[in-house]
């Protein structure tokens, strides 16, 4: 019996991912793979939401996400940032890949706008855009911020919020959410302080909210649910997140 649920859940989740379609594209000589589709019933203005991914790079859960935005009306991409023949397949690797990214945003920047360009061959508005990021992409998610892209808001779930000191903070122009675990011990005090104040020195429209007793990385299940560990899945944390992450979609969009 248990063999047979498990089967159905592959089949489930095949399902699923099936509906996105792979989109080849390239930033420079770098072939990339992103996933993303169009909504059965567009919601009015054709909005759509951009993805990066955490630092291990594309997976089933950043797919299951786009999906469900899909169902919901928007259009959605997965971001590959790495692209083909750089794949981690190990947290050492993706440790030192994401790293590289982290430590030269310029070239993290090219990644997440050629992404956007991608997206747009879809049929998005490419006027009407929000981009998310899970961990190092919601790094990524400011980083958009930081390089001045034509986006309406950036969400960052569980994500980084540090630049280095010698950036400038200049203006904010889309609206920012970060959603962060109140115990994540891989963002310090100091990140936050310097990240609120590049938002009022850049007079944004900005919100934190803090998950109580949520780590780093609260949305991934595979993590498990051991906050010892720093990284751990917590379901009120996840769910809680995604409720506020589709409010601030509703306040940009209208929800119609």
């Amino acid at each position: 019996m248990k063999t047979k649920l498990l089967l159905l859940a592959v089949f489930m989740a095949l399902q699923v991912n099936a509906q996105l379609k792979n989109v080849v594209y390239m930033e420079g000589k770098q072939t990339l793979h992103g996933f993303g589709n169009a909504p059965k019933k567009p919601i009015k203005g054709k909005p759509g939401v951009l993805i990066l991914p955490a630092w291990m790079g594309i997976n089933d859960h950043t797919k299951e996400v786009a999906t469900k935005l899909n169902e919901l009306g928007y259009y959605s991409f997965v971001a590959d940032i790495y692209g083909e023949g750089n794949y981690p397949t190990t947290p050492q690797q993706a440790g030192e890949k994401s790293g590289y990214f982290k430590n030269n945003p310029e070239l993290y920047q090219k990644r997440i706008k050629a992404a956007l360009d991608a997206f747009a061959s879809i049929g998005v508005d490419k006027d009407n855009i929000v981009i998310i990021g899970y961990c190092f992409g919601g790094t990524g998610a400011l980083e958009a911020v930081r390089g001045g892209m034509n986006v309406k808001g950036i969400v960052s779930f569980h994500g980084g919020l540090g630049k280095d000191a010698s950036r400038p903070n200049g203006p904010v122009k889309p609206k920012v959410l970060i959603l962060h675990g109140a115990d994540d011990p891989y963002v310090p005090q100091k990140d936050i302080e310097q990240f609120q104040k590049e938002m009022r020195d850049g007079k944004a429209d900005w919100q934190m909210i803090y998950y109580a007793n949520a780590v780093h990385a609260f949305t991934e299940k595979e993590n498990g649910t051991d906050n010892s560990k720093g990284a751990a899945y917590n379901e009120k944390a996840d769910k809680r997140s995604w409720a506020h992450f589709l409010l601030f979609l509703d306040e940009i969009f209208g929800g119609k």
